[in-house]
């Protein structure tokens, strides 16, 4: 997302207006995570066209298709719909990163025919990635070779939610924790790249070092990806995501120091960093 109001002051300027926001975090970051869609649908043509007028060529969009569609219909019967969503965001066609299916918790094996039929009909010049949540997925049993194999056979990623650090101390009375392990799954993470764009989710702790600490092992994982011509994609978070932009910041400057900020671009307002 970019239009967060706690993030005026700190990452936007304090009186800037909020039509600007999108302009003011493509000039940082070089790709986003479009949550309105999940909840509101489609957006209008006015709305993509404005969209495309402010973020640059090398900008990515990752929308999630809405939960109407993956949560109310459960993939049945949303053909035409789905055809609609993504031709309403045919604008943005060479600036569209993984289109992310995000599926319900209760959304199991015996639904994956479902997701077969969606993606054998997904366009091929756009990028799709899928978000499970069911336990079954995680427990490396049928289940999920059946999921993983069905990914490979349509190129698609497997979203990767790493929620180690969220989870890694009790909540206490941190409100911000309460909240964000109350909405969260607790999932194991299960790091597998079953197309060309990997897909993480990093969900942090209010606490610095804690993130630190669970980020760094995926530098190396991070590192290969490159080195095997892929193009990762990395989007932040934290308990209330007030500090969001500062813990990509620093996730960048560990990416830049074992990588070279060459490889994946410098954090500031002139270039865009290749990995956020």
């Amino acid at each position: 997302m970019w239009a967060n109001a706690d993030w005026r002051g700190s990452f936007y300027p304090p009186h800037g207006r909020q039509q600007e926001w999108l302009g003011e975090y493509a000039r940082v970051f070089s790709a986003v995570e479009g949550n309105t869609t999940f909840y509101s649908g489609a957006p209008k043509a006015e709305t993509v066209a404005n969209w495309a007028r402010q973020a640059p060529a090398e900008f990515r969009f990752c929308f999630k298709l809405p939960a109407a569609l993956t949560h109310e219909a459960r993939l049945l019967g949303v053909d035409e719909q789905i055809e609609l969503f993504l031709e309403r965001l045919m604008p943005l066609h060479d600036r569209l990163g993984p289109v992310m299916v995000q599926l319900p918790r209760d959304f199991g094996a015996e639904e994956l025919p479902q997701l077969d039929h969606l993606l054998s009909r997904w366009p091929t010049e756009i990028p799709c990635a899928v978000e499970v949540r069911h336990s079954e997925f995680f427990h490396k049993g049928g289940a999920e070779v059946a999921l993983n194999q069905l990914l490979i056979s349509h190129g698609a990623d497997r979203v990767m939610l790493d929620v180690r650090a969220l989870f890694s101390t009790p909540a206490g009375s941190d409100p911000r924790l309460l909240k964000a392990q109350g909405e969260k799954p607790r999932r194991p993470l299960h790091v597998l790249s079953t197309g060309s764009r990997p897909l993480v989710r990093f969900i942090g702790h209010v606490d610095d070092a804690i993130n630190r600490r669970y980020f760094a092992p995926w530098v190396e994982r991070f590192c290969l990806w490159i080195k095997q011509g892929k193009s990762p994609f990395l989007f932040v978070h934290t308990a209330d995501n007030r500090y969001a932009p500062q813990l990509a910041r620093q996730l960048h400057d560990e990416l830049a120091n074992r990588l070279g900020e060459e490889a994946i671009g410098p954090f500031s307002g002139e270039t865009q960093a290749t990995l956020f």
